[in-house]
Order: structure tokens, then sequence, then C-alpha cells
């Protein structure tokens, strides 16, 4: 089902969203308000009231930088999934569109990234050099990047525009294969954030 129209319910969450028109097309516009100084957190918007636990979300999005975005913004911009009823929990997988085609390598290498909430962030990877959780991606800012993540299990796989394989494999989801919940649009810092067909497949 297409679960992003004008007439699906919201829940913002450190975020403000608004319908908008983009080349000639309704699309939902979020960007972060809150927690400008934490990263890989609660900056989403809820979308509708699905049950999610396995199955297939995608959704195209574009990126722009907002005028105050800081040196650090990359134009984050990805989708949560599996967000538990109290908000306290979630799945989340996000790309940095500024790092998608960047000259320097190792910004390539980090073109996107998956995280878990709470605790399980971008730092704290890197910090514990884990590896398995960040992969590179043909991406830029300012243009429509197509993301599907198809969930089961402890398992999740991660494709963006039309690669035949996966960007991303993550073989052990950090709140594990029996978690269930919502699903959202997430934003970080810095990001201008434009959103439209969302399709979320349950399949259980």
């Amino acid at each position: 089902m297409d679960l992003l129209n004008q007439d699906i319910q919201l829940t913002t969450i450190h975020t403000c969203a608004d319908w908008t028109v983009l080349e000639e097309e309704p699309v939902l516009r979020v960007a972060k308000t809150e927690k400008q100084d934490e990263f890989d957190i609660d900056t989403f918007v809820k979308v509708g009231d699905v049950s999610f636990h396995n199955g297939i979300i995608e959704v195209d999005m574009k990126s722009r930088l907002l005028p105050d975005a800081p040196d650090f913004a990359r134009g984050f911009i990805g989708i949560v999934f599996r967000v538990s009823e109290s908000l306290a929990e979630f799945e989340s997988y996000y790309v940095r569109p500024t790092n998608g085609r960047h000259p320097d390598p190792v910004r390539r290498s980090h073109g996107s990234q998956y995280f878990s909430y709470p605790g399980y962030t971008f730092a704290y990877f890197r910090e514990h050099t884990i590896e398995g959780f960040e992969a590179p991606c043909d991406i830029d800012l300012n243009e429509w990047i197509h993301l599907k993540a198809v969930v089961m299990d402890e398992k999740a796989e991660f494709y963006v525009n039309d690669m035949d394989k996966p960007v991303l494999l993550v073989e052990a989801l950090k709140h594990g294969k029996d978690a269930r919940g919502a699903v959202g649009l997430y934003v970080d810092t810095g990001t201008d954030a434009f959103f439209k067909n969302l399709k979320v497949e349950c399949l259980d």
C-alpha cells in the first residue's frame, strides 16, 4: 500500500513536516527541529499506524542542504522501521548524498548507514571498529533517490536506485528478529528532505 498521501496521519518526533509541491507533484517536506547537536537519534516522522515486522519498504526521496546547514551536514535522509509503540526503539537506514560522489574515497565509503536506536550510532560503530554497517552508494544532493528495504526476521537488505544487489546487508538487526512497529521517514541535521511514493508491504 502507498502510505504517503495528504490524508494519512503524521506524527512528528523532533521534526516538522508539511505538504508542498515540487516538480508539479505533491511531496512531503521534512526537517529536523530539535537536538541539532545529537546524531542517529529519534528525529523522524511516523507515518500512519502500520505494524511492520517482515516485508518491503520503498520510498523516493530527495535531499537538499538547508541554508544554515553546518559544515558536517551530509544531506542525511532515510527511513525508520519497527518503531516501538513508546518510540523508544527502532531500526534505521539513511544515506549521505554529499558523500556519494565525493573525490575522497573515505567520504565515499560513508555513503550510507544503518543504525539502531538507542545507542547503536555511526559513532558507536566507528569508535568500536565494528564494520558492516556503512557502505558507499552512487548518489548526490538534489536528485531523487529510490530506497528499498527488504526486512526478514533479523536480516535487512537495503537497495538504492536500480542496483540489483543490496548496497548494504545487515545480518543481525540490533533489536532482534521479533521486533515489530511503525514505519517512518528519517532526517538529520542540515537536511531539507522531500519524500514521495512511500510503499509498505507487510509479509506477516
